[in-house]
């Protein structure tokens, strides 16, 4: 690893050097949005129950009304919803996800579009249920902010992707969560040891059991991420000995979802809350906060059968085990001792619902570790969001190192020939 890094500094990799430094800008553009707070929207939310992994998403920058405080999250809810309309629930959607190359780029242009119109209406909503008081033109100017914020988010997310490192939309969501790291650790040191609920040592303890645990969550994380199945896959008009032995694998990781489970959940168990909690009928908040929101036992519990609820769904949503057995199909490869059709579609239904299985746990687990802090110590929300961020900022992580680790061997290879030449 640290010799992978040590190459960057040769004078051949000039332009990989180049295209890091044009990331590390545009991240610390992102930063400094995030921080600047609309001048006449000054309100500060104190619970943003649903929207809180949102806010972190965006540095923070969601909670004091920044002119990027939604950041690219609006864009995140259309991609999910197109992948969705691409299930054959709309025939546009799924004849363009058929059209290869082309039908991407279309998709892509919708998608983005949609980002813009969800960002304009989730902006909205939040200037007119948390900013009291205020006039519809204020109101509006702050909506019109914001969206023009996620707007640039998305324009500078696509310049990342075309001359930076990595996938520039989850490169300005995983410096967002970066940034709001400090806040999460703050909170929990004020929870533990200056809120004087526990004495000082005792506090102090705890504060470091929070530390490792998430020293741990990072070393899991890194294990799943990187863990995967590999199904042993031949092919009909290939002969091994053409191809010097090399085998062909279907890999299959153990989390495929990422962490889209776990925002699904999390949305889900805490708008009713946040409904209740605008009607303002006493009984429907009580109710509510007894047994719904995930802080509660049951509605932990309810919050884990979401989780595996949404990464079988999403799983299986993304990774059709009937497409994958087709195309294998169609390229003339096959599972060795399981014939083509209907009996390879049930071997990978199999494996991937073993799997999907295995990383539903490990997501619990991730996301419930937080939560249990939460529960046991009375922490703020940011803290049980925590696990989540983690989960993205890793994952994001890895993928970036494995595009830059390719991209010097690729280096490499290439000037080793142009000396043998």
């Amino acid at each position: 690893m640290f010799r992978g890094f040590s190459q960057l500094f040769n004078k051949d990799n000039k332009d990989l050097r180049k295209r890091i430094y044009f990331t590390l800008f545009c991240l610390g553009i992102f930063c400094l949005g995030s921080s600047i707070t609309i001048p006449w929207a000054t309100e500060i939310i104190d619970e943003l129950g649903f929207l809180e992994i949102f806010n972190i998403m965006s540095g923070g920058g969601l909670r004091n009304f920044a002119i990027f405080g939604m950041g690219v999250s609006p864009y995140i809810t259309a991609s999910i919803i197109t992948q969705l309309l691409q299930m054959d629930i709309i025939p546009y959607f799924k004849d363009l996800k058929e059209q290869g190359y082309v039908g991407r780029q279309k998709i892509n242009k919708i998608t983005r579009y949609l980002g813009i119109i969800i960002a304009f209406i989730q902006a909205y909503v939040l200037c007119v249920f948390f900013m009291d008081g205020s006039s519809i033109f204020e109101m509006l100017k702050t909506t019109l902010v914001m969206t023009a914020g996620t707007a640039f988010c998305l324009w500078m997310g696509d310049q990342i992707t075309r001359k930076g490192i990595g996938n520039g939309q989850s490169m300005l969501i995983m410096a967002g969560i970066i940034l709001s790291m400090p806040n999460i650790f703050i909170g929990a040191y004020e929870g533990f040891v200056t809120a004087g609920t526990y004495a000082t040592g005792l506090g102090i303890l705890f504060f470091i059991l929070f530390i490792i645990s998430y020293i741990l969550i990072i070393v899991g994380i890194i294990w799943v991420q990187l863990a995967e199945r590999r199904i042993s896959i031949q092919y009909a008009n290939r002969s091994s000995s053409a191809y010097g032995h090399q085998q062909s694998f279907l890999p299959i990781k153990i989390n495929s979802a990422g962490v889209i489970p776990v925002i699904f959940a999390s949305i889900l168990t805490t708008i009713p809350s946040t409904i209740v909690g605008l009607i303002g009928n006493e009984s429907a908040i009580n109710f509510v906060n007894k047994y719904i929101v995930y802080t509660t036992p049951t509605g932990f519990l309810l919050y884990i059968i979401l989780i595996f609820f949404f990464g079988y769904f999403y799983t299986f949503m993304v990774m059709n085990p009937e497409e994958m057995s087709k195309n294998l199909n169609k390229n003339g490869g096959y599972i060795p001792g399981v014939r083509p059709g209907d009996d390879t579609k049930d071997y990978i239904g199999n494996s991937l619902g073993k799997l999907t299985f295995a990383g539903s746990i490990f997501l619990v687990i991730i996301a419930g570790i937080p939560v249990v802090f939460s529960l046991l110590f009375d922490l703020n929300s940011s803290v049980s969001i925590g696990g989540t961020g983690i989960l993205i900022v890793v994952g994001v992580a890895i993928e970036t190192y494995k595009q830059m680790e390719s991209s010097l061997i690729s280096r490499s290879y290439k000037a080793r020939r142009k000396r043998l030449r």
